[in-house]
């Protein structure tokens, strides 16, 4: 049987989730929470970064991330603060608690990325990247 894009697109996406998963469980976060808060981290100190801007990089919907912020929260890794500007806003800020699973999330997705590339040149790396995004963008302008 010959798979096509979509089925080998869902098949990764399935197993890199559960490898996330399995990594990062003993620091209790997911993989999608650790890339949510790497985000967070990056950017809280330039600027503040609301719930919306992170729904829209990670296109999600806002009730799933409203549960994944919610849980962040619960186990004291972001807080919400109101901005001096809008009180309706919430900023996301992350805690030290944040700061220690962040160093360990970075180490735990370059081992992940290098094993995931292994046996993989520069150069097929760099078409996959590319395919992808045009795929990416292929499926933005279907209705």
């Amino acid at each position: 049987m010959q798979y096509d894009c979509g089925w080998w697109i869902n098949f990764l996406s399935h197993r890199l989730k559960k490898k996330m998963n399995s990594t990062l469980a003993d620091l209790g976060i997911t993989g999608v929470q650790s890339r949510i808060l790497h985000y967070i981290l990056e950017r809280y100190e330039e600027q503040p970064v609301f719930q919306k801007d992170v729904e829209e990089v990670f296109g999600l919907s806002r009730s799933t991330m409203t549960g994944i912020l919610q849980l962040l929260e619960k186990n004291g890794i972001i807080i919400r603060e109101s901005v001096d500007y809008d009180a309706r806003l919430k900023s996301l800020v992350p805690t030290q608690k944040a700061v220690d699973i962040d160093t360990h999330v970075k180490e735990y997705i370059q081992q992940i990325e290098e094993n995931l590339c292994r046996d993989i040149s520069a150069g097929q790396l760099q078409v996959f990247l590319e395919v992808a995004e045009k795929m990416s963008k292929n499926l933005e302008k279907v209705s």
